[in-house]
């Protein structure tokens, strides 16, 4: 009876350290951020809720590696996910990017009625390919930044825009602009500035003042070019691995953080904008002229990025019948 008793409790025991598992996760945010931060304290409150069957070991600092080399030590289980920008799962899922659309969304408000009706799509698509999301975290809209004054399309003729690697929306959006687009790492914009290569840059405030790109630009462009967000994403496989109860643990836990990181981001934004500005860094309002017609030149390049298999045309057209609706309930 003993020896029954003690191999029962054996097999419990070693059957509960079997269901303990770590997600290690890469991500670009540097420690001290407000991203690694609230992940901390997700992860922390995720360990604790599960008595430590689950738990999450972080590499910030991009120490491993881009985009795709993540994705790639993924693949090979060496990470189990990453908290990544939705450009890099890009050439895994394309229609990650429907949010990015160029010069898509005229406020924050368009953005938040189009993900109350999507996200959860848009889940289910990377789910498909292998991914289980955790969250999305908001970067903020993104802006033309200049070293010369943008007003009109016929301003944007000839400037040397810098192209994220490997992302063929912008790159392509910037085509249809009549931009010459250079492609180059995030990192090596700030270089590009500094020689000349580039005189143009897309992104958000916060992104500017962390990037440096404020000791290199003099206009803003007020025209919301496109919506820039995170993905914190884990390799499917091993979610599956978690009891039903430790699954909905990690979901709850993070949306809530990732909430908390979004209106952060919002707050942050506002006083990065303001900081810009008493740098002597000069906004622009386009005209609605100006706005109509670089919206106008734009439509091609959406239904092109369609045709060439990088977008859902489902998924488009929807977001574009969503927008229409939100638009018209607005007036």
């Amino acid at each position: 009876m003993k020896r029954s008793l003690a191999v029962a409790l054996s097999f419990l025991f070693f059957s509960s350290y079997a269901q303990a598992f770590t997600f290690k996760i890469a991500t670009l945010s540097p420690d001290g951020s407000v991203w690694m931060e609230k992940m901390r304290e997700g992860a922390s409150e995720i360990e604790t809720k599960t008595s430590k069957r689950v738990s999450f070991k972080f590499y910030p600092g991009g120490v491993m590696g881009d985009d795709a080399s993540v994705l790639k030590k993924m693949h090979f289980n060496q990470l189990n996910g990453a908290a990544i920008t939705s450009g890099g799962l890009s050439s895994l899922y394309p229609d990650i990017q429907l949010y990015n659309l160029v010069l898509k969304f005229n406020s924050l408000a368009e953005v938040d009625y189009i993900r109350q009706k999507m996200d959860a799509k848009i889940v289910a698509g990377l789910n498909q390919k292998g991914m289980t999301s955790l969250g999305f975290a908001e970067l903020g809209l993104s802006y033309l930044m200049s070293t010369n004054p943008i007003r009109t399309l016929a301003d944007m003729k000839g400037q040397k825009a810098w192209s994220p690697d490997n992302n063929k929306l912008v790159f392509n959006a910037q085509k249809a602009l009549g931009v010459s687009p250079i492609p180059l790492a995030m990192g090596d914009v700030l270089m590009g500035l500094q020689t000349g290569m580039i005189n143009v840059v897309a992104g958000s405030p916060v992104g500017a003042l962390a990037l440096q790109w404020q000791t290199k630009i003099k206009y803003v462009n007020k025209l919301p070019m496109s919506y820039v967000f995170g993905v914190f994403a884990v390799n499917k496989k091993d979610f599956d691995k978690l009891s039903k109860e430790d699954q909905s643990v990690v979901l709850q836990t993070m949306a809530k953080v990732l909430g908390e990181i979004n209106q952060r981001s919002r707050d942050d934004n506002q006083k990065a904008s303001d900081a810009l500005k008493a740098q002597g860094i000069e906004f622009i309002e386009p005209t609605p002229e100006a706005a109509t017609e670089l919206k106008a030149l734009l439509k091609d390049s959406d239904m092109e990025l369609v045709k060439s298999g990088g977008l859902s045309a489902v998924l488009v057209k929807e977001l574009n019948q969503h927008l229409a609706d939100f638009r018209a309930k607005a007036k």
